[in-house]
């Protein structure tokens, strides 16, 4: 059943927080003298709770009487991928059976949940960001959940599988153009699906899932909607929720089959140049590598026609690229960064997606929201890592205002 879309019903905000507090129904139900059946009766809207346990209640739930009644939605959930990344920092990308020496070697996390969400969190530590995903019960599965709560992140929705392992990345990073090539292992991320995610007692504005190809259970066909992932991204718009979804680079030729039925049902598409002409079968560059930003506009209008709510946003290393469903096409280039300023670019289109979401989350102009990400990705793109070198909103803004943008250099007129 659709909601109002700022509100939860008062069940669903008491099972949302009492997760998020980290506890079960019998542990609250301890706390406040009253039966397991008591307070499942309550998440499922069979009953209320007494006037007199109403600030007993919302004090174990770390929250107000009002806001326990209202349910106002907040905040930022981001769902789906979930890894460790191996960076490895080497002299030189090799040609087959030839050798290349490794420099140095770090871990981070990875994907699209710890990447965007930790990057969310760093720019604005008041923020309600949530991560809902599946990690294996291993090493690598408490790392990146550590990682996250470290930063504040609501990680209950986070679950563990004991059957597979955590996903994970090789990341062979090139020591002087931070190129990078991925050697990487699904995991849990394959077994990740729709049941796992709580979507009635979910209580965020804004829900982001990452990414449409790595997916396998989300990218399963569904005969009325299309794909698995559009059927999860409707049945979230009917809660109230505002959506976005990321792609990632795929040589299967799989885009237009998974990612279009999925448009019908997102408020914000994000995916780079090459990803995005992967759909209209356009070609981004010409022959030299100038982009061709006539195409990518056509691209993004097929995109935007196809049903996305509120805007088609394209990303590459030159420019940023919105299209909103007004039909207002804004440009931005990017930084012009220094020699020697670029370590890495791991993790670059997750910075810069989060940039965009913070500013959507706050209603920002589409040239703002623009200006903002590529300030965040320009952060990220100081460190090997994917999330060490996000900033605060505050020095984003000053990174912006202390580089020139990029001349914008393109082969054909808009």
């Amino acid at each position: 059943m659709a909601q109002n879309n700022e509100r939860l019903d008062v069940g669903a905000n008491i099972a949302r927080l009492r997760r998020a507090a980290g506890l079960t129904q019998s542990q609250l139900a301890d706390m406040l003298y009253v039966s397991n059946k008591t307070v499942s009766k309550w998440e499922r809207g069979a009953g209320y709770p007494e006037i007199t346990q109403l600030t007993s209640l919302a004090k174990r739930l770390g929250t107000t009487v009002d806001n326990l009644l209202m349910g106002e939605r907040y905040g930022i959930a981001i769902v789906g991928n979930m890894l460790t990344d191996v960076v490895k920092i080497i002299d030189k990308y090799p040609s087959m059976n030839m050798l290349a020496n490794i420099k140095s070697i770090t871990r981070a996390v990875g994907g699209a949940v710890p990447n965007t969400a930790i990057d969310l969190a760093v720019i604005d530590k008041n923020l309600s960001v949530s991560a809902i995903g599946l990690i294996g019960n291993d090493e690598s599965g408490r790392y990146i959940t550590g990682e996250m709560r470290r930063h504040g992140i609501d990680t209950s929705g986070v679950l563990l599988s004991d059957t597979t392992i955590t996903g994970f990345s090789d990341v062979m990073s090139v020591e002087t153009t931070g190129e990078r090539t991925f050697f990487h292992h699904k995991g849990t991320n394959a077994e990740f699906a729709p049941k796992h995610v709580s979507l009635d007692t979910l209580g965020c504005r804004m829900l982001h899932i990452g990414y449409i190809l790595l997916l396998d259970e989300f990218d399963k066909s569904d005969a009325e909607y299309g794909t698995v992932m559009a059927k999860f991204l409707k049945d979230a718009k009917d809660r109230g929720i505002k959506t976005s979804f990321d792609v990632v680079s795929d040589s299967g030729n799989r885009f237009a089959e998974k990612v279009i039925p999925a448009l019908k049902y997102t408020d914000n598409a994000f995916m780079n140049e090459i990803e995005a002409c992967g759909i209209s079968g356009l070609s981004p560059r010409d022959d030299g590598g100038k982009l061709i930003v006539k195409n990518i506009k056509k691209t993004m209008e097929m995109i935007l026609a196809a049903g996305v709510g509120e805007r088609v946003i394209v990303h590459c290393p030159e420019a940023g690229f919105i299209l909103s469903a007004d039909g207002e096409f804004t440009v931005c280039p990017s930084l012009d960064l220094p020699k020697g300023y670029i370590k890495g670019t791991v993790g670059a289109g997750d910075a810069f997606c989060a940039g965009c979401l913070y500013g959507i989350y706050h209603g920002w102009s589409d040239l703002k929201i623009l200006e903002f990400a590529s300030g965040a990705a320009a952060a990220n793109l100081s460190r090997e890592d994917s999330v060490k070198g996000m900033k605060s909103k505050e020095e984003i803004i000053s990174l912006v205002n202390d580089y020139n943008r990029q001349e914008l250099n393109f082969t054909e007129d808009i």
